[in-house]
């Protein structure tokens, strides 16, 4: 049996609650485009998809459970790739309206951010002159004053309510070296068991830079606190989305891409889908050697509960 400690799971963002559709054509936002974009991306060589609503008319993020379920059961029905649903929502989202769906779902996977933070995307408001639709300008301009709140007594419920009643797990989203001793006092507590899924994530104005000495040292405080329960991912916003990636692969970790993340494929040039972003990462991690692991291998590593567990 191959050794599953050395495959690199690939995770897809597919849409996300950052960039607006003024910024690309290919950022998906109504339930079809969601859904077709999820299941290229798995076919790809995603086994696992992070999920976010829009609203279909303007592209808004949106918390409604029933624009979930548009797509949802669609992407299950043609995929066997582990479908994450977002508690991080979008921005000025309660935590009631960002728990509203997965307690629907009841999904293998939520992300959860592992702790509250300045969350600064107003700089990308700079870049266009004129907008699609006339809530994106405002909703980005307005981060230079918004916190993103995931308070302890928040990050407690959702372990609470999703995992020990629902069975679901986490990608636990570290911006920061103190979100991980964040997640060890919760470790500690009994509220998170291994295997656990780390997400590092980095370029987020608000969160650690996007340097190499960076990455380091995340890993190497997520190893002295953690040990063996845990595996481990990279994200990068932007720019560095590619390079972040292969080098978290090249020290044992698994990768984060898709359009949640960055609106490119190379300098300059926008990405065509999902999908391509996926293909582009699996193609370098194939050639420096690396096995991608399927979705069966990714629910094991990660201890999943299995597809059939879920409410869709």
């Amino acid at each position: 049996m191959a050794d599953l400690s050395k495959k690199v799971i690939i995770t897809c963002a597919v849409t996300g609650g950052i960039h607006t559709p003024t910024m690309s054509d290919a950022l998906p936002f109504t339930p079809e485009d969601i859904a077709r974009q999820s299941i290229e991306a798995a076919e790809a060589g995603a086994s696992i998809l992070h999920l976010h609503a829009r609203n279909p008319e303007d592209g808004r993020p949106t918390p409604d459970p029933a624009v979930f379920m548009q797509f949802l059961p669609r992407i299950k029905q043609s995929t066997d790739a582990v479908i994450n649903i977002t508690t991080g929502g979008g921005l000025n989202m309660t935590v009631e309206d960002r728990l509203a769906a997965p307690l629907i779902a009841k999904p293998e996977m939520c992300s959860l951010n592992m702790g509250s933070m300045n969350f600064g995307i107003y700089p990308l408001a700079d870049r266009y002159s004129s907008w699609k639709y006339d809530w994106e300008e405002p909703y980005l301009r307005g981060t230079d004053d918004f916190i993103f709140r995931n308070t302890f007594r928040d990050i407690e419920r959702i372990l609470k309510i999703l995992g020990e009643e629902h069975g679901t797990k986490f990608e636990h989203e570290c911006y920061d070296v103190g979100h991980l001793y964040n997640l060890a006092y919760f470790v500690d507590r009994g509220l998170v068991k291994g295997p656990f899924f780390v997400q590092m994530i980095f370029g987020i104005l608000g969160g650690i830079g996007p340097e190499l000495d960076n990455l380091m040292f995340m890993k190497r405080t997520a190893d002295r606190l953690f040990g063996d329960q845990y595996r481990w991912s990279v994200l990068a916003a932007g720019r560095f989305q590619m390079p972040f990636a292969t080098q978290s692969a090249m020290l044992g970790g698994s990768v984060r891409v898709g359009l949640e993340d960055s609106l490119y494929i190379g300098r300059g040039k926008l990405a065509n889908s999902n999908a391509e972003q996926v293909g582009k990462i699996k193609a370098i991690l194939q050639e420096l050697g690396h096995e991608i692991a399927t979705p069966a291998e990714a629910r094991q590593i990660l201890g999943l509960k299995g597809g059939d567990q879920v409410g869709f």
